[in-house]
């Protein structure tokens, strides 16, 4: 079973970030909406959702085993194996890995669905696909 972070409907985003500061709370206790794991914007006048979709880039940027596949299919930072590279970020075709400044390591997403939780339109949730 399969878990990641998903949108019912992009339209309906009301861009208020709150998602964001959600994750940024939970990874860094910080409102620096920067260091959240989700990132909203805008594209031709539309809300863009960047999420992580769990498809494993950022392992196989990882040359210290770092990054692995849960039985989720959910990809983890191991921080014990981290060497704080930053290949796994250049990597990341969506840009939404986080790192604060002076952290030993970046955060991605884990679909643990605080931010889906935090949303006021509920247009997030956590796939489960088999």
């Amino acid at each position: 079973m399969a878990k990641k972070l998903a949108v019912t409907d992009k339209t309906a985003c009301k861009t208020c970030l709150t998602c964001e500061l959600a994750c940024a709370q939970a990874f860094y206790k910080s409102t620096d909406i920067r260091l959240s794991c989700i990132h909203i914007g805008e594209k031709d006048g539309q809300p863009k959702i960047s999420m992580c979709v769990q498809c494993g880039k950022c392992a196989k940027a990882c040359g210290e085993g770092a990054i692995t596949e849960n039985k989720n299919g959910v990809f983890m930072l191991d921080k014990k194996k981290c060497v704080n590279c930053g290949k796994c970020i250049a990597a990341c075709p969506f840009q939404v890995m986080a790192q604060a400044e002076g952290a030993a390591h970046p955060t991605k997403c884990i679909a643990c669905g605080i931010c889906a939780k935090a949303c006021p339109a509920e247009i997030l949730y956590i796939k489960e696909a088999s």
